[in-house]
């Protein structure tokens, strides 16, 4: 039986919202000083959607928070070979907000922005997930 249409969609569309992330983080890093604080904000909504994505293809509700550690259990219950990635993972939860508003802390170092981690969630995320719902995506 094919995959529900509306399912696959709306997959799609976490996907396609994760991959201009992944570009912004990209597009970012190039900027000269990079624009770190930016770059840790997008890696984090990078994971966050690719899970949200792959919550929403095995059909499993989840709650609107930008919590890692809530989410990424919510994946391993399906996928339990996600676990060891997603734990260290759960550290880029802080970005969510740490740097977004004025406060005392500095920008986060270069080599705290890097995005390695956020990409590599991504690129375990799509390939969990059937073929159709990561066409058209960007990035």
């Amino acid at each position: 039986m094919p995959p529900d249409a509306a399912r696959v969609a709306e997959t799609r569309e976490w996907l396609a919202k994760a991959a201009l992330d992944l570009r912004a983080a990209e597009f970012e890093v190039t900027a000269q000083p990079p624009l770190t604080a930016d770059i840790v904000f997008h890696c984090q909504q990078l994971a966050e959607k690719s899970l949200k994505g792959f919550l929403v293809w095995h059909d499993v509700p989840f709650r609107k928070t930008h919590n890692l550690v809530e989410i990424g259990q919510q994946c391993t219950a399906v996928d339990p070979t996600l676990e060891s990635l997603l734990r260290r993972a759960a550290g880029l939860t802080e970005y969510a907000w740490r740097f977004r508003y004025p406060g005392q802390l500095a920008e986060p170092p270069v080599a705290e922005a890097q995005g390695a981690l956020a990409r590599e969630v991504y690129e375990a995320i799509l390939s969990r997930l059937p073929e159709e719902t990561c066409r058209d995506r960007q990035g």
